[in-house]
């Protein structure tokens, strides 16, 4: 059994295709090759939304009541009038809800994971993806599958344990998934500890430390032997245990009976790891007749040539003014790429838009995308543009564009988008994201820490995101 094993740990199970690769040309009416299908009964992606809804019903509804009783204007539960789940917010929301008020926090802590709600400071506001969970199932689908890639902080780990030993275990889990979901069935646990405890001996090895041995003994004086290294003999069940139950709480998989088994969403998820769920490239015709929303996404997988093209066409059908205020509309939305790609149209409408763009700099979440445009605007080189930012309007930069790559992109860019970052060490980079305050550091921190190939750097970044999680 152990030599058909895969020995990555990463779930690669979908053939790599960047964005930068998947585009097709303005006037290709043929896609370059088919979209891949998942295995053989694999529900629909109407069905697999269906039971997504189900699974996170509860944390739907604490959202929208959260979005009905605390929203702007109305009364709140707490003292400062923020919409805070506060001890009194909690017990609020389950009167009203007919819930006990740690089901009410469950599910507050599900909608957050799952982003249908976002959490600024001491308040919140529902996430993009509450507004669309109705009518797009894509939406919902990208929503259980944060939940998904956060398994670990839904559930708390067992006391006692060492926190080196519950990330190897975090780190080990994706290769136990992979091996759930070429299995097609039932496993019993016992054979998933074996794997489990094969993959931290590869992982301990990989970083030249002593195999995994139960029973063994090693003394803190031993070569190898560190602070973050985990005891030879720590018991791997109680950690796969609680691996299984948090995976189970988040609907992932079935557990009991000694032997656990994929869900169809698990399953799917699994395949589908990181391909995300994208709008097709629309045809030219189709996008000038749409809103500016549609528009850029349906621009999202053009080449940028192709996509600058669609640009003035769509540009070209409306008048300046109302155009522009379409577009700026569509970046105050919470879907970052479509910000990103709201000021890319925003460039090919050059100076007729500078009052608008100037407009919005004090606006927070659009002021790193305005300063950029009015400098590139004002002549300043695009690779120099940069340096009107602040360290702090960079690093939310930074963040906002690690979402985009997270709800739309690959592991590949995702990592490589480290390389992006103002900072020089990754512990900064982890102290400024923290302290940045973006809504999204979460999901950003937990994809990040599953996309790297380097165990150490993602478990620095699992602990960062637990912290922002905890408000740690």
């Amino acid at each position: 059994m152990t030599s058909r094993i895969p020995r990555d740990s990463r779930l690669r199970l979908v053939r790599p295709r960047p964005l930068a690769a998947a585009p097709r040309a303005v006037n290709q009416r043929h896609p370059h090759r088919p979209a891949p299908r998942p295995p053989a009964g694999t529900p629909a992606a109407a069905e697999l939304a269906g039971m997504a809804r189900t699974g996170l019903a509860g944390a739907v509804r604490v959202a929208r009541w959260a979005d009905a009783a605390l929203g702007p204007g109305r009364e709140g539960a707490t003292t400062d009038g923020k919409a805070t789940l506060s001890d009194a917010t909690a017990e609020r929301a389950a009167t009203d809800l007919g819930l006990i008020a740690a089901q009410v926090r469950a599910d507050w802590d599900t909608a957050r994971l799952a982003g249908l709600v976002e959490v600024h400071g001491d308040s919140a506001r529902p996430g993009w993806r509450l507004r669309a969970w109705d009518r797009d199932d894509s939406a919902v689908l990208r929503g259980w599958v944060a939940l998904f890639d956060a398994w670990s902080l839904a559930c708390p780990e067992p006391e006692g344990q060492e926190p080196a030993a519950v990330a190897e275990v975090v780190s080990a889990m994706p290769q136990v998934l992979s091996f759930l979901q070429l299995s097609a069935g039932p496993v019993p646990v016992a054979q998933l500890l074996d794997l489990l405890q094969q993959r931290v001996t590869e992982l301990r090895t990989e970083r030249c430390e002593v195999p995994y041995e139960p029973g063994t003994e090693q003394s803190a004086g031993s070569p190898g032997a560190t602070n973050e290294v985990t005891a030879p003999d720590t018991p791997l069940a109680p950690l796969l245990d609680w691996a299984l139950r948090a995976l189970a709480s988040v609907g992932a998989l079935t557990y009991g009976d000694g032997q656990a088994t994929l869900t169809a969403l698990g399953n799917w998820a699994v395949w589908v790891k990181l391909e995300q769920i994208c709008v097709a490239a629309q045809s030219p015709a189709g996008n000038i007749e749409q809103s500016a929303e549609d528009m850029l996404r349906g621009c999202a997988h053009l080449r940028p040539n192709a996509a600058r093209a669609e640009y003035r066409a769509w540009l070209a059908a409306r008048p300046v003014g109302s155009a522009v205020g379409e577009l700026i509309g569509a970046a105050r939305g919470d879907d970052a790429l479509l910000r990103g790609l709201a000021f890319e149209a925003l460039r090919v409408v050059g100076a007729p838009a500078e009052p608008d763009v100037r407009a919005v700099v004090d606006e927070s979440v659009l002021r790193p995308y305005a300063l950029l445009w009015l400098a590139e605007h004002d002549g300043a080189d695009p690779e120099d543009a940069h340096e009107v930012l602040t360290r702090e309007e960079a690093t939310w930069l930074w963040v906002d564009t690690a979402a985009a790559v997270a709800d739309h992109g690959e592991a590949p860019m995702l990592v490589r988008h480290l390389e992006a970052a103002v900072q020089p060490t990754v512990p900064q980079l982890l102290d400024e994201v923290r302290a940045v305050g973006h809504p999204r550091t979460v999901q950003v921190l937990v994809a990040l820490a599953a996309a790297h190939p380097d165990p150490a750097l993602a478990k620095a970044v699992r602990r960062a995101a637990f912290q922002v999680h905890t408000g740690g």
